[in-house]
C-alpha cells in the first residue's frame, strides 16, 4: 500500500513580519487525519502559522506544502474558523444563512440555493448539532451555539483540512468540552485533518493526536503523549506546569 502524503509539510520555514522574525527553522509533517493543537505563549506566532497555511502570508524562508500544494488564498479544500469571525458584523443573519455563505468562498451574498446546496447546509448543521436552532438569528443563540454554527460554515464545503483559531475562547467549561468533543467527532466522520490554535490544551486532550508547540522561537511537532510533559510545558510557558492523571486515566495540566 502506498504511503499517504502528509496533509501539512514544512521544511526550514521562517515566519517574519516586517523586520521581526516571529519564528524560524520550522520543519515537520502533520499526517492526514490528525487532530493537532497549536500551543505556545501569547505572541509566539500560533495564528501566524495558520496564516501561512492559508496562503495569507508567505514564508520568509523555506517551503510549505498544504494538501500537496503551495498554499494559496481561497483554497476551497481548507475550512477556516477565525478567532474574530465575520458573524459579529452580521448578527441579524439566521444561522442557516451564515452556514450557506460557506459555499460562496469570499463572495458573500443572498441568492437562491440549489437542492444540493441546501442538502449540504442541512448536513453541516446536523453534523454540529445545530439543526434545532438553524433558523434563529445569531443574536438569539448562545456563544457555544454560535461556535457550532461557525464550524458548520467552515465544513459545509467538505474540506480536507480544517483550521480553527481559538475556537474555545470565551466559552464556559461545559461548552469548551462540548465543542472539543464535536471537533474530534466531525474530523473523524469527515476524514479531515484538523489544526486548532488554543491557549488551554486541557479541553482538547481527549481528541488531540499531536501538537505543534512554539518553543524558543522554533515550531516543533510531536505526538500528544510526548507534549503533555511537565518539563516541556513548564519550559514552553515559563512557569511551573503539573501534569495530573485522574483515577479514570484522564490527563490534565495545571499551573503550580
Amino acid at each position: 500500500m502506498a504511503a499517504v502524503a502528509p496533509a501539512v509539510s514544512l521544511r526550514g520555514v521562517t515566519a517574519r513580519r516586517g523586520d521581526r522574525t516571529i519564528w524560524a527553522e520550522g520543519s515537520f509533517d502533520i499526517a492526514t487525519g490528525a487532530v493537532v493543537g497549536i500551543i505556545g505563549p501569547n505572541g509566539s506566532g500560533k495564528s501566524t502559522l495558520l496564516e501561512l497555511l492559508l496562503g495569507l502570508v508567505e514564508p520568509a524562508a523555506g517551503t510549505i506544502e498544504v494538501l500537496g500544494r503551495t498554499p494559496h488564498r481561497g483554497d476551497g479544500r481548507i475550512g477556516y474558523v477565525p478567532q474574530d469571525d465575520d458573524a459579529r458584523a452580521m448578527e441579524a443573519v439566521r444561522c442557516r444563512e451564515l452556514v450557506a455563505f460557506g459555499l460562496d468562498g469570499g463572495s458573500w451574498g443572498w441568492r437562491r440555493r440549489s437542492a444540493d446546496e441546501r442538502a449540504a447546509v442541512d448536513a453541516a448543521l446536523d453534523a454540529v448539532g445545530a439543526t434545532a436552532y438553524a433558523d434563529r438569528r445569531l443574536t438569539q443563540v448562545s456563544g457555544g451555539q454560535r461556535q457550532r454554527v461557525a464550524i458548520a460554515q467552515a465544513v459545509v464545503g467538505d474540506p480536507e483540512l480544517l483550521l480553527l483559531d481559538e475556537p474555545l475562547a470565551g466559552l464556559d467549561v461545559r461548552n469548551q468540552h462540548e465543542v472539543a468533543t464535536l471537533l474530534g467527532r466531525v474530523s473523524a466522520d469527515r476524514s479531515m485533518t484538523t489544526l486548532v490554535v488554543t491557549h488551554d490544551i486541557n479541553p482538547l486532550l481527549g481528541v488531540l493526536t499531536g501538537a505543534v508547540y512554539l518553543l524558543d522561537g522554533h515550531p516543533h511537532y510531536a505526538p500528544i503523549g510526548d507534549v503533555v510533559d511537565e518539563h516541556l510545558l513548564s519550559h514552553l510557558y515559563g512557569t511551573s506546569i503539573k501534569v495530573v492523571r485522574t483515577a479514570q486515566g484522564d490527563l490534565f495540566t495545571r499551573s503550580g
